[in-house]
C-alpha cells in the first residue's frame, strides 16, 4: 500500500475548514441582518432604532430629517413640542444617505409633515463630487421616492445655508436653491424655505450665527430657522 499523500490531505482539510468558517460567518451576518460591508451611517441608524425601542416615538410627528444642521438642532423637539416634533437627523449625511435610509428614518414614523435639510454636504463630498445640477437631481430622486410612498405628505424643504467655512461652494448653493425653488413652486403640498438671505447682513456673512467650526449654527442661527419655518408647520 502506498503511503498517503499528507500535503494533499492537509490541503483538503484546510479547504473544508475555510468553507465551514465562511458558512458560519455568512449565516451569522444573515441572521443579524448586517450587510457587509456596512453602508455609511449604519451604526447611527441602529442607534436610532435602539432608542425607539426604549422610548416610543410620538405617533404621526412633524418629522425633521437631514444632515448635521438638523441633527444638531438639539432642542427642536422641545421648540416645536406643540407640533409633536421628532428629530431624526444624521450628522454628515448626504442626500443619497437619506435616500438609502428612508424606510428607517422617515416612512416608519408615518409623519404628518416632513421637514428636510440636506444637500450641503454633497457639495464638499470628496468621494462623490457634486455640483448644483447633480445635487438637484439627487433631490428630485429623494422627493420622488417620498411622493411615491406618501403622495400628499406636507413637506418643508429648507434651502442651503451660507456657511463661513464653505465660501467656495456658495455659487453652487445659490444655483441649487434657485433650481429647487423653481421646481417646488410647481408642486403641491411642499414649501421651499429660503434661509440663505435671512442669514446674511447686506450680503455679508454673520459670524455670530455659527459656532467655532464656522459651519454649524448657534442658537441665533436656529432662531432664524425657527422663525422661517414655524408659519408652515401643522398641528
Amino acid at each position: 500500500m502506498k503511503p498517503a499523500n499528507k500535503p494533499i490531505i492537509q490541503m483538503k482539510k484546510n479547504l473544508i475548514i475555510t468553507a465551514i468558517l465562511s458558512f458560519v460567518v455568512t449565516a451569522s451576518q444573515a441572521q443579524s441582518n448586517i450587510p457587509s460591508p456596512k453602508p455609511a451611517f449604519w451604526d447611527d441608524v441602529q442607534t436610532i432604532k435602539k432608542y425607539d425601542a426604549m422610548f416610543a416615538p410620538p405617533k404621526n410627528p412633524v418629522l425633521f430629517v437631514g444632515s448635521s444642521s438638523i441633527r444638531k438642532w438639539d432642542d427642536a423637539q422641545w421648540t416645536f413640542a406643540e407640533y409633536n416634533a421628532l428629530n431624526r437627523g444624521i450628522g454628515g449625511a448626504v442626500t443619497n444617505n437619506i435616500i438609502y435610509y428612508l424606510n428607517d428614518i422617515v416612512f416608519k414614523y408615518q409623519p404628518k409633515q416632513l421637514v428636510i435639510y440636506v444637500g450641503e454636504n454633497d457639495l464638499v463630498d470628496a468621494k462623490v463630487p457634486a455640483n448644483a445640477d447633480s445635487v438637484y437631481n439627487r433631490t428630485l430622486k429623494l422627493y420622488g421616492l417620498i411622493r411615491a410612498k406618501m403622495p400628499s405628505l406636507p413637506i418643508i424643504y429648507i434651502g442651503m445655508k451660507p456657511s463661513p467655512s464653505r465660501t467656495k461652494i456658495m455659487p453652487d448653493e445659490i444655483a441649487f436653491n434657485q433650481k429647487i425653488k423653481d421646481f417646488f413652486a410647481k408642486e403641491q403640498n411642499v414649501v421651499f424655505v429660503d434661509v440663505y438671505p435671512l442669514m446674511l447682513d447686506n450680503g455679508k456673512l454673520r459670524p455670530e450665527l455659527y459656532v467655532g467650526d464656522k459651519l454649524h449654527m448657534t442658537k441665533l442661527g436656529y432662531d432664524i430657522w425657527e422663525k422661517a419655518i414655524r408659519p408652515y408647520l401643522i398641528k
